[in-house]
């Protein structure tokens, strides 16, 4: 009986308290390990001081998930107008096509009265990386596009329409160009949007719906898919105004149609003719057809 005690006796210890646990735990630990600090990484944060949102909104605390502000063309913090809506100060224009009327600006060519390319050129800046926001409205046929980071002066490399005077290439730009057609064909339907290269042989570089990539001595990749070429022809209002962004920084250009994105190209050659400073301006081709443009605004970051 008392050998039966003394097995159970070793079998069964007595609980430890918390305390002694605790104690008996810190003992085995290497020394000088037990008096050290938790780690800043574990620590609770500290209560911060109010944040506010992008909305005005008072957040405490921790950060919270938050969606974006929302899609505004209105929003014009950092903007300035770069047409006045009485007068073409600051612009270059053929007063045969372009007229100011009610605070818009209007490029005309007639049934009858061939004319090829023409352009409008703001000379007031010459911005690389911005943010450009307006209004267009294109009616009757033919299409036309927003210049920028373009120059002026080179020779024109398609032919005139028969007839027709020599260009005067004051009026004629090159460079990178968001496209806008009149749906006259099936084919020009899907234009508009894209990223087009005016007056080169590059063409178009990222149709509606893609996101392309060009690297050093490489010619363009498609690296992503926006959405269905045709599909996103839906966001494209026929003879009413739509809103039309592009931004513009380095390399990587984006062209936005009433708030749905339609083209990126990413052009990864400093040096390349679409990566330098240039004009804006506004084009309007083939005849006849009726480009109207409102609400220009301009943000730059270079």
């Amino acid at each position: 009986m008392t050998a039966s005690r003394g097995l159970v006796a070793r079998l069964v210890r007595p609980r430890l308290s918390l305390g002694a646990a605790l104690t008996l735990c810190l003992a085995g630990l290497p020394a000088g390990l037990s008096g050290q600090s938790v780690p800043p990484a574990l620590e609770s944060p500290g209560v911060r001081p109010p944040q506010t949102g992008p909305n005005g909104e008072k957040y405490i605390g921790m950060p919270k998930f938050h969606e974006p502000a929302p899609y505004d063309i209105n929003e014009h913090t950092g903007y300035h107008q770069i047409f006045d809506g009485s007068s073409f100060q600051g612009w270059d224009a053929d007063p045969g096509i372009w007229r100011v009327e009610n605070g818009v600006m209007i490029g005309e060519t007639l049934e009858g009265k061939p004319k090829g390319n023409n352009y409008i050129v703001y000379k007031g800046d010459k911005p690389r990386d911005f943010d450009l926001k307006l209004q267009m409205k294109i009616e009757k046929g033919g299409g036309g596009g927003i210049q920028y980071r373009s120059v002026t002066g080179i020779p024109w490399t398609r032919p005139q329409p028969q007839g027709q005077p020599p260009y005067d290439l004051k009026f004629m730009m090159t460079g990178p160009q968001a496209d806008f057609w009149f749906p006259v064909t099936a084919r020009t339907s899907e234009y508009t949007g894209q990223w087009y290269s005016e007056n080169t042989m590059q063409g178009i570089l990222a149709y509606r719906g893609q996101v392309t990539q060009a690297l050093p001595g490489q010619t363009n990749r498609l690296v992503a898919n926006i959405g269905d070429r045709q599909a996103l022809g839906g966001y494209v209002k026929v003879n009413e105004w739509n809103d039309y962004q592009i931004i513009a920084r380095g390399g990587v250009m984006m062209h936005i149609m009433n708030g749905q994105l339609m083209a990126v190209f990413i052009d990864d050659t400093k040096d390349s003719v679409n990566n330098q400073p240039g004009l804006i301006g506004f084009e309007i081709e083939s005849q006849p057809c009726k480009i109207s443009v409102r609400n220009i605004w301009l943000r730059k970051f270079d």
